[in-house]
């Protein structure tokens, strides 16, 4: 009963502050005061603010999916209509901005346990599960963080050390000042706060919905590899893989059923989940025709992640065993990433063992011919491809566009067709960036990003 009432408590403050421009006009943190380790452990364990509601605007924006003319009119949310057009203006007025808000609140949970913990005695704090707890919080703090930095600032680049980041959070006290330092800065925290947790998480975890070390390491591979930073990714998704290598044999799924993955199944290490939209709801997100025909016959994703209805292609392959879309860290990531990492680093044979080794368990039994190249630049154009296959609606695809925009020959032009008008978004260009919500401009006078 402590846990949910501490727990509805700060849902309550926490979302009045939300209406207001969080980061500016904070909850009061005083109305509840934890104060032991099994406190601390119930804040953590809040599902509603941990491990759900992560960001979708970077979804909304990819070149994964269409949607038809009539769909997008029945949407009344004028941010998400204008996220699927790449518009100047996203929010319309709007001062609520959950992909925003519902991090910086997470940060601000963060924040509480991990002052809460530095203030306990020795006794507690050579408890093993002190030690978990910090990691945890280190972690939730990394995971927003990053999030936060894929949609509104630049991608990480040569010009990372004076190109604007976002605000980096690490005390809960609610007059501390918001301020923009930089790109390099944010990603500088977000690696020291993963690192440092990965000393302190267990191995293993009772619940995929709490961190473990595997975790860390996945989420480390995924934020070096969003800067480029391929040797980090590599000694990353290495480490996560010599832990857990467990991949799912899609022969033993049903292809019929609604929703052919379970929740928390084997290839999850850590279970999160993205904001549900009217913009996202699956029925009307139509795969890419392009993308669904490089899927073939024998590729069973084909059939475990799209529904087709009256020649209409969906997606029912979420990780989270339902019509949320899963963002959290699997080993099917890992495995690409390796693979993509050794390719960088021209070792093609290693690159592609990951990869076979991942589909051969997507396709057909005794139906899967692996993947061999010349080169490792073919061995890397393969592996990108099916990483796009693989990692559909995970909210990865804007990050790896953002990364690979950057090299001329991975560049990709975006389209979209909508009443007769052709929208296009062209690499590099600023609306990559999200503008920062116009509320916490106003209260801050930090600085707005380009578009």
């Amino acid at each position: 009963m402590k846990k949910i009432s501490i727990t509805l408590s700060f849902i309550i403050i926490l979302f009045t502050a939300c209406t207001k421009g969080y980061l500016d006009i904070k909850p009061d943190k005083s109305l509840v005061v934890p104060q032991t380790l099994k406190d601390f452990q119930a804040l953590l364990d809040n599902t509603d603010v941990m491990n759900i509601n992560m960001p979708s605007l970077q979804e909304i924006s990819s070149d994964d999916y269409y949607i038809k003319d009539a769909s997008y009119q029945s949407v009344t949310v004028a941010m998400y209509k204008n996220s699927y057009t790449w518009n100047k203006d996203i929010y319309a007025g709007s001062p609520d901005v959950s992909d925003w808000n519902y991090r910086y609140r997470q940060i601000f949970y963060a924040n509480i346990v991990l002052e809460g913990l530095d203030k306990l005695g020795a006794s507690e704090q050579a408890d093993p599960q002190f030690a978990a707890e910090k990691g945890s919080a280190l972690f939730y703090r990394a995971f927003s963080l990053f999030q936060v930095a894929q949609l509104f600032c630049k991608p990480y680049s040569s010009t990372a050390s004076t190109d604007p980041g976002v605000p980096v959070r690490t005390e809960s006290d609610i007059n501390q000042v918001s301020a923009r330092g930089t790109v390099a800065e944010t990603y500088a925290q977000i690696i020291t706060d993963i690192k440092s947790s990965i000393n302190l998480l267990p191995p293993t975890v009772s619940v995929k919905t709490r961190p473990n070390q595997t975790a860390a390491f996945g989420l480390l591979a995924r934020v070096y590899l969003a800067m480029g930073d391929y040797s980090g990714a590599l000694t990353n998704a290495d480490a996560g893989l010599k832990q857990y290598p467990t991949l799912l044999n899609y022969n033993n799924l049903s292809k019929t059923a609604s929703f052919p993955f379970q929740r928390y199944n084997d290839e999850v290490i850590f279970h999160s989940t993205m904001l549900s939209t009217s913009m996202s709801n699956v029925s009307r997100l139509i795969i890419d025709t392009i993308l669904y025909k490089t899927y073939k016959t024998n590729d069973l994703r084909l059939q475990l992640f799209f529904r087709v209805s009256s020649g209409v292609n969906t997606y029912k392959g979420s990780y989270s065993g339902a019509s949320q879309f899963f963002n959290g860290i699997t080993t099917d990531e890992l495995y690409l990433t390796r693979a993509e990492c050794y390719a960088r680093q021209n070792n093609k044979d290693a690159a592609l063992a990951d990869l076979n080794t991942l589909l051969v368990k997507r396709w057909v039994s005794g139906t899967f011919t692996p993947y061999t190249a010349a080169t490792a630049d073919e061995a890397l154009t393969f592996i990108l491809q099916e990483r796009r296959k693989e990692l559909l609606y995970r909210g990865l695809r804007w990050s790896d566009l953002r990364r690979l925009n950057q090299d001329s020959k991975y560049a990709v032009i975006l389209n979209r067709n909508l009443n007769g008008t052709t929208y296009t978004l062209m690499p590099n260009n600023a609306r990559y960036v999200f503008p920062i919500p116009d509320l916490v401009i106003q209260l801050s006078g930090i600085e707005q990003n380009a578009r």
